[in-house]
């Protein structure tokens, strides 16, 4: 099914969570998968329903508040299993536009040594699986996992089945980054050609990104004839990440002469997107990231400056505006009023309601009264900042501490608890940092392990905001540069940041963020574990809705 449209389907919170350390919360998903429907896509594959109730329950939340008939398709991922193609059924169901997308390997080594099972046992469970897939969803995906190590005959056979059960876009993923643009060309190309019906159906790319090549794969495929690219924001995902969806569609646009394709994608919304998903799983976005890199558009080299300022497009390819980052400097000082301030949103490409606006326009007033000058990156970090945050459980309302030459550091903080109890505690530490954590740590009474500590200045200056990023796992455990030694090394990680011009309150705000974080998931999993228990109750014995496996994971 040729034309000159490429979907862009997006696996952000899905292959692109699976990257370690960028797990996300409930709220988080919901703010990434707005803006992913503001942005554009065609598809978001929202998650592995099968995986867990909370994975479940994140897909379903999604598919009620996102998947609306001119929105996104809302997909979910199931292995070829039958209870797991069922749970992503039910999941997806609240959307008006649906899929289900389903896998199963067909590659020799992984049949043999992680399927166990045989080729004919294989195109058996394919035929079974898309039957089923396809009775409860018109729109049915299927992947044969490991596509570029697989004998090309079998996976013939295995995509001719798929097509004749029912799927429509057939995914055809280098699941561990292993193919060149070349091989993956001429496979997209036998595939069209050589297996019945495939010239009718969509074909995908999925391209990972071991040997650097997931971007050069995609846009190969694309001129084989693929018309669905799978990418994540920032180029996330499994080890070395997936084909970024800005370089891509980027790729796309400015070279709309070579490739003569198109995307729905509004370009200007691909910067905020890529901060706000770099808020939610704090992750840093390289300096020199193409496309929304901060130093993407930024010229150092005389030669290069003296060329942009007699015209840009000596040195620029495409407009920084165009992807959503913005060349004015100082916009916004102490005198600003909040309407001024709701415009400069608006105009970075975010939209929130009037509770936050007036949260943001707070905190944005405490910045203005420290700096003479607010530009768009403290504006930026502020709105990151919120976004990565969850509703409190402990608020931060005072902090302050004591140090110097020959002194004990000291700190005194002052928070409010759940049940809007106000503690205060002091504490004293190897420095300031290290004693309001102690401070903290004694109202919070919930034993934690600092692994990561850093600090970033968002802006130049004696004034600059500072952001601070701290990782922490719950319990106590012994570490080597923030990787765990002892027997949990499977312990989960909580990611915080705090954003202020005092480097050590920003400290404080991102250590309570990640307590929160750690304690919000306490909350939610206590009360997983209560529903489950009172449908167990209720239900048939021997009932299990989610197959009561260890899941894999996939491409």
């Amino acid at each position: 099914m040729t034309s000159d449209y490429v979907r862009i389907f997006d696996t952000t919170l899905r292959d692109g969570e699976q990257s370690p350390g960028c797990t996300m919360h409930l709220h988080e998903k919901l703010e990434v998968a707005k803006q992913l429907a503001r942005m554009g896509v065609d598809i978001i594959e929202a998650g592995f329903p099968a995986a867990s109730p909370g994975d479940w329950e994140a897909v379903n939340q999604i598919a009620k508040s996102v998947g609306t008939a001119d929105g996104p398709v809302i997909c979910g991922l199931a292995r070829a299993v039958k209870s797991d193609i069922e749970a992503c059924a039910t999941a997806i169901a609240p959307a008006a536009k649906k899929r289900i997308h389903t896998f199963l390997s067909s590659s020799d080594i992984h049949i043999e040594y992680q399927l166990r099972s045989t080729r004919e046992e294989v195109l058996t469970k394919t035929r079974e699986m898309v039957r089923l897939a396809s009775s409860l969803c018109d729109d049915v995906e299927f992947s044969p996992m490991d596509a570029t190590r697989s004998d090309i005959e079998f996976m013939y056979q295995m995509l001719a089945i798929a097509i004749e059960e029912g799927a429509t876009t057939l995914n055809i993923p280098d699941t561990v980054g292993y193919s060149t643009p070349e091989e993956y060309a001429a496979l997209l190309r036998g595939i069209i050609e050589n297996v019945p019906g495939a010239a009718d159906v969509i074909i995908s790319t999925h391209c990972h990104d071991d040997l650097g090549l997931a971007v050069a794969n995609s846009l190969a495929g694309v001129r084989a004839g693929a018309r669905q690219i799978e990418c994540t924001i920032n180029g996330i995902g499994e080890r070395a990440g997936n084909a970024s969806l800005e370089e891509v569609v980027m790729a796309l646009e400015t070279r709309k002469q070579f490739y003569g394709l198109s995307t729905n994608i509004d370009t200007t919304q691909l910067t905020p997107s890529s901060r706000l998903l770099s808020a939610c799983t704090n992750t840093q976005v390289p300096p020199n990231k193409a496309i929304v890199g901060a130093n993407a558009f930024a010229h150092e080299s005389g030669i290069h400056q003296d060329g942009v300022l007699k015209h840009r497009m000596t040195y620029e390819i495409m407009s920084a505006e165009s992807v959503g980052q913005d060349g004015n400097a100082l916009v916004l000082g102490k005198h600003s009023g909040r309407h001024a301030f709701r415009h400069r949103v608006q105009e970075l490409g975010y939209s929130f309601d009037e509770a936050t606006i007036n949260h943001l326009f707070a905190r944005f007033k405490d910045v203005a009264d420290r700096k003479k000058y607010v530009d768009d990156r403290d504006v930026e970090a502020l709105i990151s900042d919120e976004a990565g945050r969850p509703s409190p459980v402990y608020e931060l309302e005072h902090v302050q501490f004591a140090s110097g030459v020959n002194a004990i550091p000291t700190a005194t903080v002052r928070m409010r608890g759940p049940n809007g109890e106000v503690k205060i505690e002091s504490a004293q530490g190897t420095g300031p940092v290290d004693a309001v954590y102690s401070a903290i740590n004694k109202v919070v009474l919930t034993p934690v392990t600092l692994l990561e500590f850093a600090v970033n200045a968002i802006t130049e200056g004696i004034d600059a905001v500072g952001e601070v990023s701290v990782k922490v796992v719950e319990g106590k455990h012994k570490h080597v540069r923030g990787v765990l030694t002892d027997k949990a090394t499977d312990a989960k990680v909580w990611r915080g940041n705090g954003v202020n011009v005092d480097i050590i309150v920003a400290a404080a705000e991102a250590y309570v963020s990640a307590l929160n974080k750690l304690l919000k998931a306490r909350q939610e999993r206590l009360k997983q574990e209560t529903t489950a228990r009172m449908e167990v109750a209720s239900a048939a014995p021997g009932v299990d809705l989610f197959g009561g496996s260890t899941l894999g994971r996939y491409e």
